[in-house]
């Protein structure tokens, strides 16, 4: 019941959706109808700009850190030992799958970067400076940001692995172990319209350039 209701909880804060609300607030109109049509950070700085771009960034990543923080302390403070990790793991992948699929925009959310971000900030923040670095760089080279993703992804899922490879199967370090497989697996699965769409080489706009404003035809297009 506890985990239940920390997903739940966890599964509503991840699903707010800031681009959406920052879009009304700025634009007076749903950012969805601009740019690549997503709600994400980036579809946002596309339209908006930079700063909007960061705030709404600097937002998801808390969305995603802050349910899994309290579900660490919950744990930890009520001594919960089977439990003190498997409980923050729940709850940042609920509030990932809530920015994903939000109920307050009938399911149509953003890729999860950002929310990710903020989960494994408190999870597994070795993994991250690497997985960080990876995304950086490979957008200095590439600017392409949903590649940049799509990399820091994976880096994140194959270093967390190796950093874990003696203890990856314990009992008490099981759901980290499914965290970093399943959680880059479903970041890249979000992304399989820019795949799709890099493998038959209609690469993407980088997002200070004009022609990124230019409406899109589903919301799949961008990162967030």
């Amino acid at each position: 019941m506890t985990i239940l209701i920390c997903c739940v909880l966890a599964f509503l804060v991840g699903g707010i959706p800031f681009g959406f609300l920052v879009g009304r607030f700025v634009l007076k109109d749903d950012i969805r109808n601009h740019g690549s049509g997503n709600i994400g950070a980036t579809n946002v700085a596309r339209v908006i700009g930079w700063n909007w771009g960061g705030f709404v960034l600097l937002l998801d990543a808390i969305k995603g850190l802050l349910p899994t923080w309290l579900a660490l302390r919950y744990a930890a403070d009520n001594q919960l030992e089977n439990m003190i990790l498997h409980l923050p793991v729940a709850a940042g992948i609920s509030a990932i799958v809530g920015h994903m699929y939000p109920v307050y925009l009938k399911l149509r959310g953003g890729k999860g970067v950002a929310t990710a971000l903020g989960v494994v900030l408190v999870l597994a923040p070795k993994a991250v400076a690497i997985a960080l670095a990876a995304f950086l760089l490979t957008v200095a080279v590439t600017r392409i940001v949903a590649v940049a993703s799509i990399v820091a992804a994976l880096t994140f899922g194959g270093v967390q692995l190796y950093l874990m490879r003696d203890t990856m199967l314990d009992s008490k370090s099981l759901s980290l172990t499914v965290f970093a497989i399943a959680i880059p697996l479903l970041i890249i699965w979000r992304h399989r319209s820019n795949i799709r769409k890099l493998v038959s080489g209609e690469a993407p706009p980088p997002p200070d350039s004009p022609a990124s404003d230019v409406p899109a035809s589903d919301s799949d297009n961008a990162v967030g």
